[in-house]
C-alpha cells in the first residue's frame, strides 16, 4: 500500500481490537485523513469502544464518531452469543470443529450493517474508500470477513450513479500474528486494545478471540500486555 500524495479522505470502522487498530495506524502512516466510526451494537465487550477512542486520538484522526446502535442488541440477542443478554460466550475448546466456520459468536449481518453506514458516511464526505479490519481468522471464521463478501458488497456499491464508494480490507489474508507483528513495527500500544468477547475486567483467555490473540503473541514471541483471569497466563 503506497504513500498517497495528498490527504485523501477515508472512513475506517474502528472496533478497538487488534486488527482495526493496526489498520488505523497503518493508514495514518500512509497519509490518509481518517474518519473513524466506533459502533455500539449491544456487544458484551463494549469496553473495546474506549480503546477505539484512545487509538483514534493516538493516530490523529480527522474525526471520531461513536455510533450508538444499541437497538440492534434487542433485535439480535437470540442469534448471537456476542450480544449482551444473549447465550453465554463459549470457550473455543467447546465449539465443535464443524461449527467453527460460523461459531455462536457470529453477529447476524453485523459487517453488512456497519459497512452500509460507513459507506453512506464516506459518500457524504466525498471519501472514495471505506476500510475495515477483516482478517483470516486462525481458529474460526465468519462469512462477512471473506473475499467473496468483499467482492459482492463492492459490486453492490458500484451501482451508485454518481459517487461509488469502495470497501477495502487490506488484512483479509493476514493472520492475527501478521497483524501483531505489523502493529509492533508501527508502535501500536496493544495494551490499549481489547479482544475478549466476554467483556470482563480482565480478558478470559479461553473464548475464541482470546485464544487467537494469545496464540498470535506467542508466535511473534512477545508478551501480550493485557491482564488475563487467574489461571490464564500469556504464553
Amino acid at each position: 500500500m503506497p504513500l498517497i500524495d495528498e490527504k485523501e479522505k477515508a472512513v475506517i470502522l474502528l472496533s478497538g481490537g487488534i486488527d482495526s487498530t493496526v489498520l488505523l495506524h497503518l493508514l495514518s502512516r500512509r497519509g490518509y485523513a481518517l474518519y473513524a466510526l466506533a459502533c455500539r451494537y449491544g456487544q458484551r465487550h463494549s469496553r473495546e469502544l474506549e480503546c477505539a477512542r484512545i487509538q483514534a486520538a493516538s493516530a490523529g484522526v480527522a474525526a471520531f464518531h461513536y455510533l450508538d446502535m444499541g437497538f440492534l442488541g434487542g433485535l439480535l440477542r437470540e442469534g448471537s452469543a456476542l450480544i449482551d443478554s444473549g447465550a453465554p460466550v463459549p470457550d473455543l475448546a467447546d465449539i465443535p470443529p464443524d461449527l467453527r466456520d460460523q461459531p455462536p459468536t457470529y453477529v447476524p449481518n453485523r459487517n453488512m450493517l456497519l459497512l452500509s453506514v460507513a459507506s453512506a458516511y464516506a459518500e457524504a464526505l466525498g471519501a472514495p474508500r471505506v476500510f475495515y479490519g477483516a482478517q483470516a481468522q486462525d481458529e474460526y471464521g465468519y462469512w462477512d470477513c471473506t473475499q467473496d463478501f468483499l467482492e459482492r458488497i463492492n459490486a453492490l456499491l458500484a451501482l451508485n450513479r454518481r459517487q461509488p464508494v469502495t470497501v477495502e480490507a487490506p488484512f483479509l489474508r493476514c493472520s492475527k500474528a501478521d497483524n501483531v507483528k505489523l502493529g509492533l513495527e508501527l508502535g501500536v500500544d496493544f495494551g490499549a486494545t481489547w479482544s475478549c468477547y466476554r467483556g470482563g475486567k480482565k480478558a478470559c483467555g479461553a473464548c475464541p478471540t482470546c485464544v487467537e490473540r494469545l496464540n498470535a503473541f506467542k508466535i511473534v514471541g512477545v508478551e501480550d500486555p493485557l491482564s488475563y483471569e487467574t489461571g490464564q497466563e500469556t504464553p
